[in-house]
Parts: structure tokens; sequence; C-alpha cells
């Protein structure tokens, strides 16, 4: 259709005024003079890739038949959008026109120079920067297979399709180009990695974005003003993005100072987004009057939702509860941001536990848009549906857990921390370890990992969580070597420049600490195929059977939950569509019997619950026949 558009015989124009991504831009691109309109609202992009697709409308051959391979490579790859001065600068638009005026400067064109032959066409056409067997097109492919590789550790066909696609179809005329692009989108659609994908990140995502798990008898409610207890890293992150929503903020600490500290860290962040163009001085200084810092509860007075995120520690805990709830209205929702202190327990010094809820965010708040809602025992479906709608109003994606020490996001992240100690108790070699953790598709291994979320913490959970288990506790083969790393060390991670890895003071790059070896002496220092492959398994399945469990349990009722919040969460491999996706995608009874495999040769932290083997003996998977069984 866009090839018939494009040899129609008659010139057209297209006027941009909002998105073209996709198959809009696409469509925009088979058309012979393209207009934008210099709006903060308009995009212009080909993001396929990042739901495990390729552009299959062109896209792969008209955009680097306008920019160069080496231009549109980055933006075919990695999905990344264009402003319509970026998109100008490119060659990807012609002009560049005022807010409501893209229209009738297409029509200006097709009245006075109007041209139906687009430049591919032309006898005379020559590839910018070079086609693939040209010097300076060569190396693009050299370098940029090289750099895929290293980027993807090849778990994503679609890049590497997309690669193919330019490659190949730069050196034939423009229709077979296409039919090189329908071939590999055909054949990329057809991978699990696209299915999973597909399904998590777009379908999934966008429903849980517009609040799926909401009770829908409960009318909307709308948080005009909200208190923050705690103005430490976390507490000042999500002092900000409620500001940002326009909602008006009350940042708590014990002394003013501290918690004019924290709103400082609110204006830091303004100032970067105005430093970089995306925000006017007016608006950050809007939004940074919206926050007011103080240590007087009596201010949390007529707010309609407190989100309490002070330190990990019950007493504190209950502490700001007392006090917080004895200003606030009989309908007003309290949050507690804990990672992993069950909010059933919590809840207990709470005078109206119904109105009690977890509020769990991510850090770095600002960039991390996942939301996890814990839903206590006493937690009422009105303070549900409230807090899910403060969740989208500040623009974060909510999923709904049921309450568990851990949760279900801090629960199943702990286990590829964990099975990383194991194997370092093992004695793999750390550089092993975290290389093959990267590997696998996590954003990072898990000892450097341990260490951005600090040793300590680790180990303050495991002594907290051994307090409460008492008999019940097992410690873990790791136990003595984390306890050695932050009791007698004092290396705490990156917060404190020393954990597995050592960090310099100038901010140069991270190495493993040496004298790591004097405390595990690694006994596998060699990584063939088959042992690499195993080591990647265990850190995928163990997460993935934990999130089983979770499920088993009804921590987690709804696999888009698990999956979302997995990938969003702790940055769970993207390639598998999610825990519950890479399940399905294996199928549950060769899962299982994997897991099995595993629990015998490492431990029964690998052992797959019941509820697997039921799904496995039915036939049934996460998603399709067993979607009653998540209702």
């Amino acid at each position: 259709m866009f090839r018939a558009l494009e040899t129609c015989g008659k010139p057209v124009a297209v006027a941009l005024e909002g998105l073209a991504l996709g198959g809009g831009l696409e469509l925009a691109l088979a058309c012979h003079y393209r207009v934008a309109a210099k709006s903060p609202r308009l995009q212009i992009g080909l993001p396929e890739s990042k739901v495990g697709l390729l552009p299959g409308g062109g896209g792969t051959q008209r955009l680097p038949r306008l920019m160069g391979a080496m231009k549109a490579l980055p933006y075919l790859l990695e999905g990344k959008s264009m402003t319509a001065e970026e998109a100008l600068a490119n060659g990807v638009v012609h002009e560049v026109v005022e807010p409501g005026q893209a229209l009738d400067a297409a029509k200006a064109w097709i009245r006075t120079k109007g041209d139906a032959v687009a430049p591919w066409d032309r006898k005379d056409f020559k590839i910018p920067g070079g086609g693939p067997y040209t010097p300076g097109g060569a190396q693009v492919f050299i370098m940029g297979n090289a750099m895929l590789r290293k980027q993807s550790y090849g778990n994503y066909p679609a890049q590497k399709h997309i690669m193919s696609c330019v490659y190949e179809g730069l050196q034939v005329p423009i229709d077979a180009g296409l039919r090189i692009e329908s071939r590999y989108f055909v054949k990329t659609l057809q991978q699990p990695q696209a299915r999973a994908m597909i399904r998590s990140l777009f379908l999934s995502m966008q429903e849980l974005s517009k609040g799926a798990a909401r009770p829908k008898d409960v009318p909307p409610y709308d948080v005009k003003k909200a208190a923050v207890i705690g103005a430490g890293m976390m507490g000042a992150g999500i002092a900000y993005v409620q500001a940002m929503a326009g909602i008006e903020t009350v940042l708590i600490d014990v002394t003013v100072e501290a918690a004019e500290k924290g709103k400082s860290h609110a204006q830091g962040l303004l100032e970067k987004q105005v430093k970089r163009g995306k925000l006017d001085r007016a608006k950050a200084d809007a939004v940074l009057g919206l926050i007011h810092a103080t240590a007087d509860y009596a201010a949390v007075k007529g707010c309609d939702l407190v989100v309490e995120a002070v330190f990990e520690n019950r007493e504190i805990k209950a502490e700001v509860t007392r006090k917080a709830e004895a200003e606030l209205a009989q309908t007003a929702v309290f949050g507690s941001n804990t990672s992993t202190l069950p909010i059933t327990g919590l809840a207990e010094v709470s005078a109206r536990p119904a109105n009690f809820i977890g509020i769990h965010f991510f850090s770095p708040v600002d960039n991390m848009g996942l939301v996890e809602i814990i839903m206590g025992r006493q937690t009422s479906q009105e303070t549900l549906a409230k807090s899910i709608d403060y969740v989208l109003k500040i623009k974060k994606t909510p999923i709904v857990v049921n309450d568990s020490r851990g949760f279900y996001t801090s629960r199943c992240f702990g286990t590829f921390v964990q099975e990383g100690l194991e194997m370092l108790a093992e004695g793999v070699a750390p550089a092993i370890i975290d290389n093959v953790g990267r590997m696998t598709g996590m954003p990072r291994g898990p000892l450097e990992m341990n260490d951005d979320v600090a040793l300590d913490l680790s180990y303050k959970i495991g002594e907290q969580t051994k307090k409460d288990l008492g008999d019940a506790y097992v410690a873990p083969k790791f136990q003595p070597l984390l306890e050695k790393m932050v009791v007698q060390l004092g290396r705490y991670g990156r917060k404190n420049g020393k954990g597995f890895y050592d960090y310099p003071a100038d901010g140069g790059p991270k190495r493993l600490w040496p004298g790591l070896l004097e405390l595990v002496t690694p006994t596998m220092t060699e990584a063939p195929p088959a042992f690499v492959q195993e080591l990647k398994t265990r850190l995928l399945y163990r997460q993935a059977v934990e999130a089983a469990r979770c499920f088993e349990e009804r921590v987690v009722t709804d696999p888009r939950d698990g999956d979302v919040g997995a990938i969003l969460g702790w940055g769970f491999a993207p390639w598998t569509g999610g825990p519950f996706s890479l399940i399905d995608s294996v199928g549950v009874a060769a899962f299982v019997a994997e897991c099995d495999r595993l629990a015998q040769a490492y431990g029964p932290r690998f052992a797959p619950p019941q509820l697997l083997r039921d799904m496995a003996a039915q036939g049934e998977g996460f998603y399709g026949k067993d979607k009653a069984r998540a209702a």
C-alpha cells in the first residue's frame, strides 16, 4: 500500500503535528514531502524493536536511504525518537514550521513544487555514506555487528534481523529491499521473544498503565495534596514526581534542615530538566514551589494521601504512622514505601488499617516507571482504587500484589543476587558470574547489583528474616562471606565506594576488589559454552521459579503484574517477556523437568511448586487457558 502511494504519479505531502511512530512514520516516509510542527508533543521514530519486532512497512529500507546506515541504525535498533529539529537535521523531514502551520506548508509545496518521484526511484540516487560494499559502509556493518553483539548477547532476534534487512536491502533496488524486509518481519514475528515482548511490553503495559487492576465500583479519587515522610533519596524522589504531577507536596523529616536537603535534591533534578531544554524556568520554579519542607506533622492536615519513606525499621515506621494519622482525615490513604516488611504487620499500629496500604517505589524514583502496590490483610478495595488513581496521576505503572515478606519484586529480585553469591561460594570466579549475569539480559551481574542495592541492606534483611523465622530459618551457604564483608570489613557496596567492587573517588571505572580472592578461592576460572549456559539457566530459572511460588501463594494473582513488574522493577531480561512468559515459552512441563534437575544438582531452592506440576499435567500455561486461574 505504501509503495503504491509512493509510485502513484501524484505528489503526496504529509503534515506531522503529533506522533509519527512505527507505521505512522512509515506512512510518512512513503510520502514525497514531509512537514513537521515544532511542538513538544511531536515524536518521530520507529519503536518496534522495543517490543521484539522490526519495522515492517518499509522503515528498514527508507530510513537508511534518507539518513545513511550509520545514522539510521541506532534509531532502528534502539527505537529512539527524534524531535522535529533532529528529523530535519537527519533529512527525515523537509521542513519544520510552527504548530498549526504544517498542513498549510504541505499544501503550499503541492501547489508550487510538488514532485512525485521519491529519491531512491531516481537513476542518480546514492545512499548517504555509501552502501555495504563501499569503504565507509563496510565499516558500519563490521563495527555495528560487533557492537550489537556486545549489547544484546544475541538475545534479541529482532535486532539481528534489522541489521540483515539494512545490510541486504541497501544492495538492491527498493522493491527488492521491501520484499527482504517482509520476509524478515515474518521470521521475527514467529520467534517466542517477539510474542512475549509484544504481550508484556506493549499489551500488558498499556492495560496496567490504564489501571486494569483498579476496582471498578469506586469513584475516581484525585490526590491534590500529599505528604512524604522521610526526605532521603527515596522520599525526595517521591516528592519530586508528585510535584511534577501538580500535587501540593509536604516533605517531612526529623529536622527542617534534613527536609530542605531533600527539597534541594528535587531542585537539582529540575535544574537538569531546564538545562536539557525539557522544562522552562517558570515551570521548574512552579514545581519546586509545590514542595513544602518541614519537620512539623501539623502540615499533614488536609492531605489526601501520605507516603512514609523512612528506614526499614518497624519502630520508626510505627512512630511516624501514629504522628501522621493524628492529622489525617478519615478518608485519606496511608501508604508505606517499604521493600520487605509485611504490610499487615506494619498496619497493626494504624488506627484505620483499612486505609493502610503498601506503595513501593523503586530507586531512582524519577527514572523508574513501576510502583508496586501491596494489599494488607485489612486493606479495603476503596484504598486500593485510591492508590491506583494516585500512581496513575504521577505517571507510573502500578502492579498490585498481596502481602508477603519481600512482596513480589524484592523477593524475586533477591534470588538473582543470592544465586550469584551461591556461585561465588561454590568457587566460580567473580568475573565469570557477573559477565554471565549480563549475558542473560539482566542489566548488571548479580555481584554488581548487590553492590548497587548495598551489601549492608542485604545483610540486615537476612538478619531480620532470621529473627522473624526463628528455628525455621535456614542459613544460605554465602552467609559467612556476606557477614565478613559487611560486619568485619565495612564493605557496603557502591554507597561507600567498596563492596565486591572498588569504586574510585575520582569517578573512574569500578574494578573487582582484589581482596575478594582471599576470601573465596575460585576453582572454576574457565567458562566453556556448556558451563556458561548452565550458569545462565540457574540465574534465570531461580528467579522464575520464585515468581511461580508467588503465584501459587497468591502474592501475585495476575501474570501481567508479574511480567511487567519484573521487567520494570528489577530489569528481568526483557527478551523473555518476564518470568511467567519465560515459563510459558519454555513450556511448563519442560520448565518443571529442568527445575527438578537443578534442584537435584544445587539444592531445594530450585524445586518447582505444586502449582507448576499441576499445570504441566493439565497442559496449561500462565496465559491463555489458565486465564480463569488468575482471575
